[in-house]
C-alpha cells in the first residue's frame, strides 16, 4: 500500500467503500455552503465536538453522548485504549489475521499475544471452540474485529451473544473494531456490544462503511469511567478534531442511511461481480464468499506467495492488489470490492490477463 496506493489508476486493495467527493456529500446531505461561513477554526472538546457525540449516541443507542469519545480516525481510538488499559506483560487474545494495529500495539507495549485463529479450512470463520482454551483468569484484553478484516468473515448472532459471555466470564477487556458493522448482506447488524458489556470498547470510523476517509474521524463507544482514562493519551496525541472534519461527519452520522445505502448496494453489486468472475475463472481462483466488509482473501492456483504478483500488477498493470503476507498468509491477497464500479470491473480483467500470463509461463 506504502508504494503503489498513489500511484496506481486502479484500487483492488483497500478496505473501503468509494470516498464521496464534497460535492455528492453537500448534495446528498443537503449541505449548504453558508453553513461552513459560520464555522470558526478554534480547538474542539477533549471527547470530541458535542453536536458529533451526540449523533454518534443516537446512531448506535448508548444515549449519553459522555459514552462517546471521537477520535483522529479508530488508529487513534486503538492506540489510545490499548496504552490506557494495557501494561507490558499482560496476557492479550487477538484474532488472527488481523488489520495490523490491532495486534502491533499491544506488541509494542510488550504484552504477552495469544492468536485466536480464524482458520482457512473453516473459510475463516470464527470457531468459539478454539477461542475458550485462549481465555484464562490472566486475560486482560480481548482484541477482535467482525466483519472481518480481510476476509469479510463474521459472527453469528448467536454466537456473538456467546462469545460476549464468554469474554464477561473472564472479566476481560474487549476491544471490539466495529468499522464494518454496518456493511454487511445478507443478515442483519450484529448489536452494539458496548450496550451489553460494560468492560467493552466499541471502535467505529468515517473510513471504511461511510466512504469518507479523508476526514480522519473516528470513535470509540465506552462507559464515561473508561473513557476518561483515555483522556490524558489524547491530549498528548491528538488534542482534539478539526470543527471542519467534525462537521461533516455530524452531518454524516446524523443521515447515515443515505450514505450507507448507496455505498452497500454498490459493494453489494461489485460483490456480485467478484462472484462470477471467480466463477468465471475456477481454475485461477478460490474463495470464501465475505458475508461482510467489502474485502475478500482468495487464494491464485500455482502462487504459494502473492508479493511478486502484486507487485507486478502495480508496477505494470497500474492496479493495486495487497499480498496476502501483510496478514501472515503470503498464499492469499486482500481483494476490495468496495470501490467504483467500471474500475473495479476493469481491475479483474487486468488482474485475469497476469493470472493468465502466468499460468502460460508456467506451462511453457
Amino acid at each position: 500500500m506504502r508504494h503503489f496506493y498513489f500511484d496506481t489508476k486502479i484500487d483492488l486493495g483497500s478496505s473501503g467503500v468509494q470516498p464521496w467527493t464534497l460535492s455528492e456529500l453537500r448534495r446528498l446531505l443537503g449541505i449548504h455552503p453558508t453553513e461552513l461561513d459560520s464555522l470558526a477554526f478554534d480547538d474542539s472538546e477533549s471527547y470530541g465536538g458535542r453536536e458529533l457525540r451526540e449523533v454518534l449516541a443516537v446512531r448506535f443507542g448508548v444515549d449519553d453522548p459522555d459514552r462517546v469519545m471521537a477520535t483522529h480516525g479508530s488508529t487513534e481510538a486503538i492506540f489510545v485504549a490499548m496504552n490506557a488499559l494495557l501494561t507490558s506483560g499482560d496476557e492479550v487474545v487477538v484474532v488472527d489475521p488481523a488489520y495490523h494495529s490491532l495486534r502491533s500495539v499491544a506488541e509494542a507495549i510488550g504484552c504477552r499475544i495469544k492468536r485466536w485463529r480464524l482458520r482457512p479450512e473453516d473459510g475463516f470463520r470464527p470457531c468459539l471452540d478454539i477461542l475458550r482454551p485462549l481465555l484464562t483468569s490472566r486475560t486482560r484484553m480481548v482484541i477482535v474485529n467482525f466483519p472481518h478484516n480481510p476476509t469479510g468473515a463474521t459472527l453469528t448472532r448467536d454466537q456473538f451473544d456467546a462469545f460476549l459471555d464468554l469474554v464477561a466470564d473472564h472479566g476481560a477487556y474487549l476491544v471490539w473494531d466495529g468499522a464494518f458493522t454496518e456493511l454487511v448482506y445478507d443478515t442483519p447488524p450484529l448489536p452494539e456490544p458496548a450496550l451489553r458489556y460494560a468492560r467493552c470498547v466499541s471502535i467505529g470510523t468515517m473510513s471504511k462503511a461511510y466512504g469518507l476517509p479523508g476526514t480522519r474521524v473516528g470513535w470509540c463507544l465506552a462507559t464515561p469511567e473508561i473513557l476518561t482514562r483515555f483522556v490524558p493519551l489524547r491530549d498528548a496525541i491528538s488534542i482534539c478534531l478539526s470543527p471542519l472534519t467534525e462537521f461533516f461527519a455530524a452531518r454524516a452520522i446524523a443521515q447515515a442511511d443515505r450514505i450507507l445505502d448507496v455505498r452497500r448496494a454498490q459493494a453489494a453489486r461489485n460483490r456480485q461481480r467478484l462472484a462470477d468472475w471467480i466463477r468465471h475463472n475456477s481454475e485461477l481462483v478460490s474463495w470464501t464468499r465475505p458475508d461482510g466488509g467489502c474485502t475478500a482473501f482468495p487464494t491464485f492456483a500455482g502462487i504459494e506467495d502473492t508479493e511478486d504478483l502484486c507487485r507486478e500488477l502495480g508496477a505494470r498493470h497500474d492496479v493495486l492488489l495487497v499480498p496476502g503476507s501483510a496478514f501472515g498468509h503470503p498464499d492469499r491477497v486482500r481483494l476490495g470490492f468496495g470501490g467504483d464500479e467500471a474500475a473495479f470491473v476493469e481491475g479483474l480483467d487486468r488482474l485475469q490477463g497476469a493470472l493468465r500470463a502466468r499460468r502460460g509461463a508456467a506451462h511453457d
